[in-house]
């Protein structure tokens, strides 16, 4: 351990001298030190500039630890070169505690198993890395759970809740992290390995470390000033946790370590607490009319005992109903704001009986008990998406984190939610509360007008203010997330100049050269420093899309993501797609999160000693897109609303506008073009296809991985079969005047017509079973879907005008269509909008179409075929899920008595993508996440594939085949004959 005797340096010192080391000399001493997953490519270190705050600090280098020596090296590499460290998990930091000037290490990568799990005494041994989703799914069999549970559960490691002392919504029942960590390993900064116990005398510890003799006597000195100041209510999260170490505490420096964000000790390793998991959880929803009318009722729910009590703001829910539908939020008793109360215990009456109770007894205008599971899900979901829901503002603009966290006494919460108000008024500032409210903790996006020429000043005095009114109700700066950037500054608001000259003093027994996460806590940066979007010009000429929700500024949209990180949550186990990239690769820069990190460099440019300066054009930026499937996961699952896809495209388009595209642009971007002048000699044009097929250097001069096989034309297209089979013209039966009241338009797209005819053969029987009598169009049109998403955003408007042009006097009639092939089908329902912004006819074509399920579920006359006792996996496809939802169709399947398993993830292939070049291995990669284990686990299963790139990733991979719904449907009603 370092000597007292070492000057303490100051943050801002440390910082200037990390921007002098050439981040080459960082990298060689590392990898000299056998420290071997080190990153220092521009990509690697943008990615990694911000977490889920406001802050960009750009890292020197990145390191992944592979165990405990790498720890080690890594912190003699940082003492040796005097370049400052930053702890990482996740990066879902809302306070700016997860990036810094130096070496950021990230232990979320390798350093995150569950270690030991002891079910008898209800412990788990964990790395800093494991994920808390992880560690849930390892212990909830045996009937325990770890009690904390943020909202970022899915993602966030136990690392990072014990760096800011996380809580989440059921605290009530198992308190904050530091309430059930039981042990920890951790690293100095002058490089000793040391453990902590909870329970160990104060005397071992003082013997076996002579510095912890030291806090002793610091802790000893200023017994009144601790016994005072900390410790006044739960959520008094920030600072340091002195009254931990009082001498009636039993000098717990174990749990005092949680919440130091780093700045004391990287830990290495933990041992955490397990508790039972209840028999039986009841949700209550109880009304009010408003959020501070909910804030006073907060307290008297205590005396229900509940495991969670949690705040919701009707305009919180209105922005997921505008996002998804009413269906995505189930009924909701009579108010404007809601407090969601969980009752749990082991006896099912007794529990009810409470909740019952509770229900009665909180002074609701309103409220209902949810029974139901699904319908406690959705409404916990609506919760645990707040962060993400609340990043645009009642008034439509960006929000932000920043002061989203303060925390007061729970009696206090609604007198402090009015005054809250009434300063957002004084500032014309809004944001969507939420949160804590049984504990007193709210949490807002803040909607600072930071791009602003003063915007950073405006960011300023708000908390500057927003410090004194929290101060003045005997609050908290931070009530879990911790101080971090955001909240450091104002810590003299509500502590002493004797609390804050303690914080210095354990600051500099444990780290007084300042390597450990500088700025934070002790000599803070100013809060409105770094902040990663102040003065960002909008970026609004010239471009493809409208980008209509963000103003038609590009900067702005891709400002939509705020690092909430949820696109690094594993879909296993879930319906979710996001991220299938990350998910194969496991690296920071190929998340939607990472993405859009380098599109923010881009478009500050040189601001902020930016180095992303080529514009639309930065290899940079083309390497982080490069993996992005473009699968629409992140438009659904990621609650900001960010569109990853829309950005590549638009890129692409930008980048080779009246330039030489890449060869796959023109063999896969305009491969329906090719398909229709094939189809004139289908014969030539299938032998041309065979031959390219079974020579490698053919298909890459095409730009077309070796490995993949080129499908053949059929030899009859879905539209030559409708000719034969009694299928008409909608314009002819329209010339004619005998439209029938029954009919209903296929849209024939590429795929379907000269790939999968029997597709649309199979809808054709189907729909006339149903009693509707299908039509097509006269003229072979295109969406332009591969146009899209090779960003020839031209071209796609022309081919996307056509159709449209082809189908707006079917809709005008009133005519159903109906899509089958899901990605084309999400192009009239999504990309429409966004290509030919204001266009009528687009969005009467949009309103007018469905997918078959939709149509289907929509027809009370309709009966479903008999499918009990048929094993399905569905394999929806990704944008399918991403723009219409797959609800309908599990729905359908279900109704009709399917064993349905819906995977989620992607199948990998993705349109062009697993095709092109240099893609394959990634593609494979995510096809191993769900698609080729649920086929394996069940060979006997009808794998249910709409899309036709899905069917064809299934027909590259395996031996088996995917069908359609329709295919499905037919095959049960008795195919062919109708």
């Amino acid at each position: 351990m370092s000597t007292p005797s070492i000057p303490f340096t100051p943050a801002a010192d440390v910082t200037a001298h990390a921007a002098t080391i050439d981040v080459g000399r960082i990298a060689h001493e590392l990898r000299h030190h056998e420290v071997t997953d080190v990153l220092v490519s521009g990509v690697e270190r943008a990615a990694y500039s911000s977490d889920a705050s406001l802050y960009r600090v750009l890292p020197r280098a990145i390191v992944r630890p592979r165990h405990t020596d790498d720890v080690l090296e890594t912190l003699a590499v940082a003492r040796s070169l005097g370049v400052p460290i930053t702890a990482r998990g996740a990066g879902t930091s809302c306070a700016g505690n997860a990036v810094g000037p130096g070496i950021v290490m990230d232990f979320s990568t390798h350093m995150n198993k569950v270690l030991d799990l002891d079910v008898a005494n209800r412990r788990a041994v964990v790395e800093p890395g494991a994920v808390h989703q992880s560690l849930q799914r390892a212990v909830l069999p045996h009937g325990v759970r770890f009690g904390p549970d943020p909202s970022s559960h899915t993602r966030c490691t136990i690392g990072g809740m014990i760096g800011n002392n996380a809580c989440g919504s059921r605290a009530f029942a198992y308190g904050k992290t530091s309430d059930n960590l039981l042990s920890l390993e951790m690293a100095t900064a002058g490089g000793e390995l040391v453990r902590l116990d909870h329970g160990a005398s104060r005397d071992a510890l003082t013997a076996a470390h002579p510095y912890l003799g030291r806090l002793d006597d610091l802790v000893g000195a200023n017994l009144a000033t601790i016994r005072q100041e900390f410790g006044r209510f739960d959520r008094q999260v920030s600072g340091y946790a002195m009254e931990t170490l009082l001498p009636e505490r039993g000098f717990d420096v174990t749990r005092f370590m949680a919440g130091t964000e780093g700045t004391l000790g990287v830990l290495t390793e933990a041992t955490v607490g397990l508790v039972t998991e209840p028999a039986f959880r009841i949700l209550v929803v109880l009304g009010y009319d408003d959020m501070p009318a909910a804030g006073d009722a907060a307290p008297l729910v205590r005396q229900f005992t509940p495991t969670a009590c949690e705040g919701i703001d009707r305009r919180l829910v209105d922005v997921l109903i505008a996002r998804h539908g009413a269906q995505a939020v189930p009924a909701l008793p009579k108010g404007s704001g809601w407090l969601l109360v969980e009752i749990a215990g082991d006896d099912r009456d007794e529990v009810l009986a409470r909740a019952e109770a509770c229900l009665v007894g909180c002074g609701a205008v309103d409220g209902r008990v949810v029974l139901d599971a699904a319908e406690t899900s959705a409404l916990w979901k609506v919760r645990e998406d707040g962060a993400g829901l609340a990043g645009r503002s009642p008034k439509d603009l960006p929000a932000w984190p920043g002061w989203e966290d303060a925390a007061v006494p729970p009696e206090k919460l609604g007198a402090y939610l009015r005054d809250f108000d009434a300063l957002l008024d004084t500032y014309d500032l809004s944001g969507l509360p939420y949160g804590h409210f049984g504990d007193g903790c709210l949490h807002i996006r803040i909607d600072f007008p930071l791009s602003a020429p003063d915007g950073t000043q405006v960011l300023h005095e708000f908390l500057d203010e927003s410090a004194q009114l929290v101060a003045r109700y005997g609050g908290s700066m931070s009530g879990e997330h911790g101080d971090g950037r955001a909240r450091s500054e104002y810590l003299s608001s509500m502590y002493s100049s004797q609390a804050l000259a303690l914080f210095a003093g354990v600051k500099e027994i444990f780290d007084p050269t300042n390597l450990l996460n500088p700025g934070v806590l002790v000599d803070p940066a100013p809060a409105a420093a770094d902040v990663r979007m102040a003065h960002v010009p909008p970026l609004t000429k010239d471009l493809a899309l409208a980008y209509a929700h963000d103003g038609g500024d590009f900067a702005r949209a891709v400002q939509r993501c705020t690092g909430i990180g949820k696109c690094r949550a594993s879909t296993i186990g879930t319906t979710n797609v996001m991220c299938p990239s990350y998910a194969a690769t496991g690296d920071e820069k190929d998340s939607t999160r990472g993405r859009a990190r380098l599109l923010q460099e881009m478009v500050q440019g040189g601001l902020s000693g930016g180095f992303v300066n080529d514009g639309w054009r930065s290899p940079e930026v083309h390497e982080a897109l490069d993996l992005c499937l473009s699968c629409k996961g992140c438009t659904s699952d990621c609650p900001t609303g960010i569109d990853m896809p829309a950005f590549k495209s638009e890129v692409l388009h930008q980048t080779y506008k009246g330039r030489l595209r890449p060869r796959s642009h023109y063999a896969l971007g305009q491969l329906p073009r090719w398909v229709r002048l094939g189809h004139m000699a289908s014969g030539v044009f299938n032998l041309a296809l065979a031959v390219t097929g079974k020579v490698p250097v053919l298909k890459k001069l095409a730009g077309v991985d070796p490995r993949r096989s080129v499908p053949s034309l059929a030899r009859e297209s879905f539209r030559d079969w409708c000719r034969t089979n009694d299928v008409g013209f909608f314009e002819d039966a329209d010339r004619r005047g005998v439209v029938p009241e029954n009919a209903v338009v296929i849209m024939v797209d590429t795929f379907t017509d000269h790939f999968s005819p029997e597709v649309g053969q199979a809808a054709v029987r189907v729909l006339r079973r149903a009693g509707w009598e299908p039509f097509v169009v006269e003229r072979a049109g295109c969406c332009g879907l591969t146009w899209i998403s090779t960003g020839q955003l031209d071209g796609a408007k022309k081919q996307l005008r056509g159709l449209i042009g082809d189908l707006a006097p079917v809709a005008r009639r009133h005519v159903p269509v109906i899509g089958l092939e899901p990605s084309c089908t999400a192009v009239l329902r999504g990309d429409a909008a966004e290509l030919l912004p204001g266009d009528e006819d687009a969005a009467l074509v949009a309103r007018s179409t469905s997918t078959l399920a939709e149509f289907l579920a929509g027809d009370d006359r309709w009966t479903a075929p008999d499918l009990s006792g048929v094993d399905v996996v569905a394999q929806p496809h990704c944008h399918h899920h991403g723009v219409m939802g797959w609800s309908p169709d599990a729905a359908l399947l279900r109704d009709a008595g399917a064993n349905l398993q819906q995977l989620g993830g992607c199948c990998g292939l993705a349109g062009n993508f697993g095709v092109e070049q240099g893609h394959y291995e990634v593609s494979v990669k995510v096809a191993e996440q769900q698609l080729l284990p649920a086929m394996d686990a069940k060979p006997d299963a009808a794998l249910l594939a709409d899309g036709f790139s899905c069917r064809t990733q299934i027909a590259d991979l395996t031996e088996r085949r995917g069908i359609h719904l329709a295919q499905l449907l037919d095959d049960a009603q008795g195919g062919q004959g109708v």
